[in-house]
């Protein structure tokens, strides 16, 4: 038992410490919140649970015996050109759309009150989905399930016969994310109270660039670089 709750907290900081980097998942998990005129502070935990269940699809690949796919250089190069170029759109089209003026906010209800369908300000409105699709779109995320994620399973032999060991490395690893995202989401959902139409939009157009940028380092990156994956 202990070395069960060894694995599951031991698993849950390593998860934690890799989910508190910026980056695409949290900048989404961001926009999300913000947008969302109710019970925002719910959007965190959607994200992660999209999140969560490509992550078990990965674990399960893993242990059947896939982690050659993970480790394959072309592959990461395939990843990281789609999923930056994928950023790269979303955040232009965030742009576009404050630019339009036209999209779903808090502060700006009276102004889109005969909007029948306000305009989501971005393309993928279920969290739950964009949890999954965003987690893939970002090669780093699958060099760390090659790398330090791999890694972890050898080392503590985590296996498919070994469902214990499976379960506390598994849902330890979810905590992990869930704790620092639904946390996030809780405070912008608490704070998004005092933001005010013009504040909104600069924090919209803060995020739009830095996906844009993150895209445009993805790409770069995944094309030149000699990622060293073990």
């Amino acid at each position: 038992m202990s070395n069960l709750l060894f694995i599951f907290g031991f698993s849950m900081i390593v998860a934690l410490s890799g989910a508190l980097v910026p980056g695409p998942l949290l900048t989404y998990t961001v926009i999300k919140t913000l947008e969302t005129p109710k019970r925002s502070f719910l959007i965190g935990g959607f994200v992660i649970l999209g999140h969560a269940f490509i992550e078990g699809f990965i674990v399960i690949g893993i242990l059947l015996g896939f982690s050659f796919i993970l480790k394959n250089e072309i592959v990461i190069k395939i990843i990281g050109t789609l999923g930056g170029g994928f950023l790269i759109y979303m955040g232009l089209d965030i742009i576009f759309k404050i630019k339009q003026n036209r999209f779903k906010t808090p502060f700006n209800a009276e102004k889109n009150k005969d909007d029948p369908e306000p305009r989501s300000l971005v393309k993928i409105s279920n969290p739950v989905l964009g949890g999954a699709l965003i987690s893939m779109s970002n090669p780093y995320w699958w060099i760390w399930w090659a790398t330090i994620g791999f890694g972890f399973m050898l080392q503590y032999k985590i296996s498919l016969l070994n469902w214990q060991g499976l379960t506390s490395f598994y849902f330890g690893h979810e905590m992990g994310d869930l704790a620092w995202y639904a946390t996030v989401s809780s405070l912008i959902s608490i704070g998004k109270k005092k933001i005010n139409d013009k504040l909104y939009k600069v924090l919209l157009l803060f995020c739009s660039i830095f996906i844009i940028g993150f895209g445009f380092f993805l790409m770069i990156t995944s094309l030149l670089k000699q990622h060293q994956i073990v």
